[in-house]
């Protein structure tokens, strides 16, 4: 819901941080403000385009200041100016990192990519995809996307994109420049001259433009032509590099060797690391006669080619054959030969083959390679085992839905328990729960003895959420066998899941009678003793199993777990990647439990390196890509979490449960195509499942399909009368249709149902949102009489309060929040915001400075900052962070105005205009609108 302009950013929602109250140091601030300096500094420089002195200057900066977001985007572009490619790339992702908008960088990345032979990476890369961006942007990226797909020689997607790019600006000349080396791959001149022309047209003084149509003529060795479209693009722009080395080169084939020369040394000059000059210039001594000039101009040549990396060089043909050329006349044949081979490969017709030959023959026998192994895969696909012996076989190989096959095939032909049972261990590997349990609980019903169909009915039964159901199989199992320690550990785990915890001790401690040393009995109690608070019991159990082995992953995993209850998160931390370290491939324990830990501290950045570990264990684990999506989820990549549950669901198979988790993740996302994918796997097997339900009535109201979810709502309701989501979901839907009155009826009964934090907080909003504000008031208070220490309802209560203009209030209540519970980036901002109402500049940066402590990368909590030390009067600080706001939301106008605010008011007058003329041209209406234009009207 919208807020009012009044007051904004109050329902940002951002990720929790533990937080204290502490202010900025003095020496910090100074850093801060040293750190601006050389910034101004190094933009003053930039635009007089001293390159040198702009990278010293922001050099400087850092070393104020590491995490400077200006900092780092506008060091990208000079060293991309200045050649250093790996090093703009370093920078640039620096600047994603800290929360750039990729609007801002994503031209001088590709830059950097395709000056490193990145191609597959630009055209990959989620960061580089020119969707999104705005059009003169996006029209620059397609044109790096020809180049790339150019290179690698795919003329047709080259010219597909090419098209693509022209669609948006036809008169701009890039678009028909960049079609004629295209042309000219394929020998069509015609093409490639009409692009030309049409170049030349929009761009009559377009350097570019005369070197491509030159080098048309080239190819068609009409040298006069050539020669003077040359000259034109040099007499256009002198650092035309290109133009200028294929002058060179065409000069040495016109036997003007005086004026080769001078081309050679100006390209030298210009450009000391260019090896094709080098290469000309050995070409010029040899036919000069001049052996020891050749010899070291080609020395040059392999010294500037060798370290570049492979990735480019085989994009580039002509740099892979100067420097294969370069190492066979120095008779270095063993590098030559690589380089010679790449470039064969990519243009056989040459007379590169006759050097490759008698290099081959130099070495006697050519590398070959070894296409047996798929041959020979193709020729025996199985094996000639038993049936049931060939399914575990395909288990264990993970081939799960083949071992079923051969079960179903095998219970054709008799109806055996041991069969089902290997069924049912198929069909869990498989994905398809339901089914697997069916068979199992037929495997056990048929033959009670089926110790794993039981023992893994308890397994299915505790996954699903039913630990009741896994108690009873465990009693009868362990009325059969009461002295198996295994059956009665189980039991345990069982009781202990349904809160048993004085069933499942005496459980665990008969386990122990039966096998005193059974280690899973030990850590069973060390875990009730935990969950009873007993933590110096816990403790001595567990420093105790550490002190017989000090590897034994699940007893560091519960230390951490102990250390976490004891409010001790670092402890916490150090145990579970010292669990993670020591763990087995196949024991992911410790590395989900890092990631939670890492999630719930808001460690984005830990908990996406966590979830890396856990998905190189179990690469095609369902929970395990959940899990890795949640971390770039906090990470802020979006469209990687999608690819990454759209992966986990296609995994899940007909499991409901897991199909609901990864829905429910989709739909956080947005995704509501592929939530609904999941959802009808899960609803197709699982027809009633509650979770899957809920969430597919979600899915339909957010396509509008009101009415079928309103009768999917309406089963809810009918079957589950005593919960409160049926009637939630009722409401949501009459709030869609605009039905007010009807969606506070349904809340008020879902609250009425079942009262609860998450029923009090959409009635809260709904009557908040309503302009019913005493009742909204009435609600919350009266929940939070009973429920104090609610910080969910507390957040929504100051949120109401400070978007209806009572900010003493709302402050108070923020406050309460802070000291009640985790002071997170969303409530310090509030608060930061209302303080700011409150004409309270200096605890206003107070609370933004401890806001961005919690979410360093989001835009509107530096803005906040930003917009507070302006209030406070400290104005190059605050120029500083709003810059930086402005680079990662330069759609949000308000920060613009913002902006604009700072600039004007440090006399950069033109930059000022500049930045509210871009936030009225898209967003006419916003807060701050009338300020917005009074500070307009001043910078006419």
């Amino acid at each position: 819901m919208s807020q009012p302009r009044s007051f904004p950013r109050l329902s940002v929602v951002l990720v929790a941080a533990a937080l204290a109250f502490t202010g900025a140091s003095a020496s910090a601030q100074t850093s801060k403000e040293k750190a601006a300096r050389f910034y101004e500094d190094a933009l003053t420089r930039f635009e007089k385009k001293d390159i040198p002195g702009t990278i010293i200057q922001l050099k400087n900066a850092l070393q104020a200041d590491k995490t400077l977001l200006p900092v780092q985007l506008l060091l990208g572009r000079a060293l991309m100016m200045d050649g250093q490619a790996v090093a703009a790339e370093v920078a640039i992702t620096e600047a994603l990192r800290l929360g750039v908008d990729r609007a801002e960088v994503v031209v001088t990345l590709g830059q950097s990519l395709l000056a490193q032979g990145k191609h597959q990476q630009l055209l990959e890369q989620p960061r580089m995809a020119p969707a999104g961006l705005p059009n003169g942007v996006r029209q620059q990226v397609l044109l790096q996307r020809v180049t790339a797909y150019a290179d690698q020689g795919d003329t047709a997607n080259a010219l597909r994109t090419l098209e693509e790019a022209r669609n948006i600006d036809k008169n701009a000349a890039e678009v028909w420049t960049a079609e004629i080396p295209l042309r000219l791959r394929n020998r069509q001149y015609k093409e490639a001259l009409a692009a030309a022309d049409m170049a030349l047209k929009l761009a009559p003084d377009a350097a570019e433009a005369h070197y491509q149509k030159a080098t048309i003529a080239h190819s068609r060795a009409d040298a006069a032509t050539a020669l003077a479209g040359y000259t034109k693009a040099l007499s256009l722009d002198p650092n035309h590099s290109e133009a200028r080395i294929a002058r060179a080169g065409l000069n040495l084939d016109l036997k003007r060797d005086a004026d080769a020369q001078a081309d050679i040394d100006e390209a030298r000059k210009r450009s000391p690391r260019e090896p094709r000059a080098a290469y000309l210039r050995a070409v010029l001594s040899e036919k000069q006669g001049d052996r020891a000039t050749a010899k070291a101009a080609l020395q040059d040549v392999v010294a500037l080619l060798d370290p570049v990396p492979i990735e480019f060089i085989r994009y580039r043909p002509q740099l892979m054959l100067l420097n294969g050329l370069a190492h066979y006349a120095l008779e270095e044949t063993g590098k030559a030969k690589p380089f010679l081979e790449s470039f064969y490969r990519s243009q056989p017709a040459t007379p590169v083959a006759k050097l490759l030959g008698q290099i081959y023959m130099q070495e006697k026998t050519p590398e070959k390679t070894i296409e047996v192994l798929e041959a020979y895969l193709r020729g025996y696909p199985g094996d000639g085992q038993a049936l049931t012996q060939l399914a575990v076989a395909h288990l264990a190989k993970g081939r799960p839905a083949k071992a079923a096959q051969l079960m179903q095939d095998a219970l054709k032909a008799k109806d055996a328990p041991e069969y089902r049972t290997a069924l049912g261990l198929s069909l869990i590997q498989s994905g398809d729960v339901g089914a697997a349990t069916k068979e199992l609980q037929a495997a056990f019903k048929k033959d009670p003895r089926q110790m794993q169909a039981g023992m893994s009915l308890i397994g299915l039964h505790l996954r699903e959420g039913r630990p009741q159901d896994a108690v009873v199989i465990a009693d009868q199992l362990v009325r059969q066998q009461p002295t198996n320690p295994v059956v009665l550990n189980l039991a345990g785990v069982a009781k202990a899941q349904s809160g048993d915890f004085a069933g499942a001790r005496r459980a665990f401690e008969s386990a122990l009678v039966a096998d005193r040393n059974l280690l899973s009995a030990k850590l069973g109690l060390a875990r009730i003793d935990i969950a009873t608070k007993a933590f110096d019991s816990a403790m001595f159990r567990l420093k105790e199993l550490l002190k017989a082995d000090e590897r034994n992953t699940e007893a560091l995993y519960d230390m951490a777990v102990l250390q976490e209850r004891l409010g001790k998160p670092d402890e916490a931390q150090r145990w579970l990647e010292r669990a993670a370290e020591v763990s087995a491939k196949n024991d992911p324990a410790p590395n989900y439990a890092l990631v939670e830990l890492h999630l719930r501290q808001g460690r984005a950045s830990q908990a996406l390196e966590a979830a890396k570990a856990l998905l190189a264990k179990l690469p095609e684990d369902v929970r395990a890509l959940s899990t890795y999506a949640r971390a770039q989820i906090a990470s802020g990549d979006a469209a990687g979490a999608k690819q990454s549950l759209l992966n986990a669901s296609r995994r899940a198979g007909f499991d409901a449960a897991q199909q609901a988790e990864v829905a429910a993740l989709q739909l956080d996302l947005g995704d509501l195509d592929n939530a609904a994918y999941s959802l009808d796997k899960a609803l197709s097997n699982s027809p009633d499942h509650l979770a899957a339900n809920v969430l597919m009535t979600s899915v339909e109201i957010r396509h509008n399909e009101l009415a079928k979810a309103e009768a999917r709502a309406k089963r809810i309701v009918a079957s589950h009368a005593k919960l409160p989501v049926g009637y939630q979901l009722l409401g949501d839907i009459a709030s869609a249709r605009g039905q007010n009155s009807a969606a506070a009826d349904a809340y008020r009964q879902a609250h009425r149902n079942r009262p609860s934090s998450a029923t009090a907080l959409s009635l809260i909003k709904l009557l908040s949102a309503q302009g019913a504000g005493n009742e909204a008031k009435a609600v919350a208070d009266g929940w939070l009489k009973s429920n104090p220490r609610d910080l969910a309802v507390r957040r929504a209560l100051a949120d109401h309060l400070a978007r209806t203009g009572d900010y003493r209030r709302a402050r108070t209540e923020y406050e309460t929040a802070i000291k009640q519970g985790t002071a997170d980036a969303e409530l310090l901002n509030n608060l930061a915001n209302v303080h700011l109402q409150l004409k309270d500049a200096k605890a206003a940066v107070s609370a933004a400075e401890q806001a961005l402590a919690a979410a360093p990368s989001n835009p509107v909590v530096i803005d906040t900052l930003g917009w507070a030390l302006f209030k406070d009067g400290r104005f190059d600080a605050a120029l500083l962070k709003l810059r930086d706001a402005r680079l990662r939301a330069p759609a949000n106008p308000e920060i613009r105005f913002h902006l604009a605010s700072a600039l004007a008011q440090s006399g950069k007058r033109a930059e000022a205009r500049e930045e509210l003329v871009n936030a009225f041209r898209d967003h006419p209406h916003f807060p701050g609108e009338a300020e917005a234009k009074a500070l307009l009207e001043t910078l006419k």
